[in-house]
């Protein structure tokens, strides 16, 4: 195990590309002391950390053409867009079995990070123990407009993403002066400006932050893309990230186009194994 930070992006569907990253890890047994994983980042980092291979691929792309998965129906039956009782207990209990013990060796701290509606503020979800900490994991995931909140320990969450889409700074805070950051978006990303205000204003009006935020989330993900930049200068980061925008949207229906991406993740850590080694042996030990 490597005394450094792992930091996971989110990006829905995207995600497949951060599989293929952690697979590789897998296969050249590369773990972090502190894992901090957001949104679609989080539920990579489940199967990454329980050292089940190919698990957090299969669990997306499995499942994709079942309606009840993911979709309208969901949406519409459930009120979430992501069907919370498969994705979080039919799969992983039943369809295609999480190893919960696994989990429970892992030495290090995992950590999924989500956002709390009522203050407004990221907060990073300790992880110890993959079945009751489970409404963790689907707080870092679920997406602002078609998901519900998720209350967890008293708090209500949403999405990760909107408060902190690259937690960096929390990493390095936690005393990481060595992070590995994958991310989902290509390099040069510049996020717009959020296009659907007034229906976040309306939808959220009992949590005005969510709106505030969502308004300012932009300026937020490309000042933290400046920050990452300067960090990586400094050797505090390594960035693994796709290396241009592909085809894979949010929610991605064609198998193909998922595995593609998932394969470019997986060569993308690989071209840069000996990078990465030099960057985290640099006066580190395992």
């Amino acid at each position: 195990m490597y005394q450094a930070g792992l930091v996971m992006e989110g990006g829905g569907m995207k995600g497949v590309y951060t599989s293929g990253v952690l697979d590789f890890f897998l296969d050249k047994d590369i773990l972090f002391s502190s894992c901090y994983g957001v949104s679609a980042g989080a539920c990579n980092m489940c199967s990454y950390l329980s050292g089940q291979r190919k698990r957090s691929f299969d669990v997306i792309a499995d499942y994709i053409e079942d309606k009840h998965y993911c979709g309208s129906y969901s949406m519409l039956t459930t009120g979430d867009i992501f069907n919370v009782k498969m994705c979080y207990h039919q799969i992983p209990e039943q369809l295609n079995p999480y190893d919960y013990q696994a989990f429970k060796a892992y030495q290090g701290k995992a950590y999924a990070v989500a956002t709390n509606v009522v203050t407004g503020r990221a907060e990073y979800l300790r992880v110890r123990d993959m079945k009751k900490d489970i409404y963790a994991i689907r707080a870092s995931a679920s997406l602002p407009l078609v998901s519900r909140t998720v209350s967890y320990r008293g708090s209500l969450y949403l999405d990760g993403g909107i408060a902190d889409a690259i937690p960096i700074k929390r990493s390095i805070l936690g005393g990481n002066n060595k992070n590995v950051v994958i991310m989902t978006k290509e390099e040069g990303y510049v996020r717009p400006p959020e296009g659907m205000l007034p229906l976040l204003r309306a939808r959220y009006i009992k949590y005005p932050e969510v709106y505030r935020l969502m308004k300012r989330r932009h300026e937020m993900y490309n000042d933290t893309i400046d920050y990452l930049a300067e960090q990586e200068k400094a050797g505090r980061a390594f960035i693994i990230r796709p290396r241009d925008k592909g085809t894979v949207g949010r929610i991605e229906r064609d198998r193909s186009k998922l595995e593609a991406l998932y394969e470019i993740g997986y060569q993308d850590a690989e071209k840069k194994y000996d990078q990465l080694m030099a960057y985290l042996t640099d006066g580190h030990h395992k």
